[in-house]
Order: C-alpha cells, then sequence, then structure tokens
C-alpha cells in the first residue's frame, strides 16, 4: 500500500552533499562512524514521522508520499527544498575590532554568535569582517538515501514517535484510555500546549492529552 500525507512512519535516512558526497546528516550509526560525523551524545535509531507535516526536509518530506513500507528510496533535493539558496543579505561585514576587544582571533571557517545569530567568517581583513549567517548548508543540492522501515497505526505509538522526535524524550512513558492519552513524562510548561494541540490534529482519536502533575514539595516538619 501506497504512502499518504498524514501517515506516520518509521523512517532510517542518510543525507549527503551532492557535489562532496559528504554525510550531513544520518539515523545509522555506522554510517556515522564510516563517514567520520559520530557523535557518541547522538541517539542513532530510525525517526517516527507524520508524512505531509514537515517533520523533515521540504524535498525529502514530499517524497515520501507514493513510496511504500519496507523498500528503500533516493531522492535528490534542491536548494530551495532543502535548506534554502543563499541570501546575500545575509553577508554582513563586521568591525574587526569587536572581535579582537572579545579576546577573539578572528579566521575564515570561525563560527561565531554575533547577536544571537550564528554565522560563519568568510574573510578578515584589518578593518573589517565578512561573516555569513546564511545556514551553511544553504545553496547546496542534497541527496537522501531512505528507507521506510514500517509504518505506524497505533495512537500510542504514534505518541510515543512524537514525544521522542520532537521533545527528545528517551523512553516516553504513555498510557492511551478511550480517547485520553496521558503521559508520565515531564514535559515544559512552555511545550505543553503546543504538543497537545498536535497530537489532537494529527491523531484523530485522541480528544485529550493529560500530563502529569508536578509532584509538590512537602515541607521540612519542624522539630
Amino acid at each position: 500500500m501506497k504512502l499518504k500525507k498524514g501517515d506516520f512512519i518509521t523512517l532510517s535516512y542518510t543525507g549527503k552533499l551532492k557535489e562532496s558526497n559528504q554525510v550531513f546528516d544520518t539515523t545509522d550509526e555506522k554510517a556515522a562512524k564510516d563517514a567520520g560525523v559520530y557523535n557518541e551524545k547522538s541517539k542513532y535509531k530510525p525517526v517516527t514521522v507524520c508524512i505531509g507535516e514537515g517533520d523533515v526536509l521540504k524535498g525529502l518530506d514530499e517524497d515520501l508520499v507514493g513510496k511504500e513500507v519496507s523498500h528503500s528510496y533516493i531522492v535528490e533535493v534542491p536548494p530551495e527544498k532543502g535548506f534554502g539558496k543563499k541570501d546575500t543579505r545575509l553577508m554582513k561585514i563586521v568591525n574587526t575590532n569587536i572581535f579582537i576587544k572579545n579576546q577573539i582571533n578572528p579566521f575564515p571557517g570561525l563560527q561565531v554568535n554575533i547577536d544571537n545569530m550564528i554565522g560563519v567568517i568568510k574573510s578578515v581583513s584589518p578593518g573589517r569582517t565578512v561573516v555569513d549567517f546564511n545556514h551553511p548548508l544553504a545553496g547546496k543540492i542534497l541527496v537522501y538515501e531512505f528507507t521506510i522501515v514500517g509504518k505506524v497505526n497505533e495512537p500510542i505509538d504514534k505518541v510515543k514517535g512524537m514525544l521522542s522526535y520532537h521533545l527528545a524524550v528517551e523512553t516516553p512513558e504513555v498510557v492511551v484510555e478511550h480517547s485520553t492519552v496521558r503521559i508520565s513524562n515531564e514535559i515544559p510548561d512552555l511545550f505543553k500546549e503546543q504538543f497537545e494541540d498536535k497530537v489532537k490534529k494529527l491523531i484523530p482519536e485522541i480528544k485529550k492529552v493529560e500530563f502529569k502533575k508536578k509532584e509538590e514539595v512537602k515541607k521540612p516538619e519542624k522539630a
């Protein structure tokens, strides 16, 4: 059966730059090690995503429609459906003295944070430094090799997948009773409402989401 928008799937993928074949993202531990991009802090495993919801880059997301479970595919993603085209307006000239005053030795390739914007130094001269605030992969053609590991059908597995993928919950503790889902993991208040809305939107069977209440701190008894 071919997949369609709104389907939940378990997806394994490896993203590479077309020009250099360099791996920039992968869910496969072996692929990460082979490419020399392995990070021991990362969790390498297939991810649960909902097709058409922008959980992955647009070019890959669109290509998932019509694919089949247990099959592997390759898709080429142009910049406009990846990390965007290079925007010259995001190339900024910064006074070199700003770096010197902050005890930073600027050089091409150095990643810097200026006014809460991450950029990469492209060139340095005594008076000015050119910083590129485009995404490092902007303007690049990407190639994704991916496998549809399986289709996720049960509401509880969909919620667990969303918790793991969107909120980085390693071991989701979820119970589904009738149309209510109860989540025992500690979720920051900032994300609760947004997460509940997304769950009810993508999983029609779920009408209510309940989160674990913060335990009250007992006051020490007087001696």
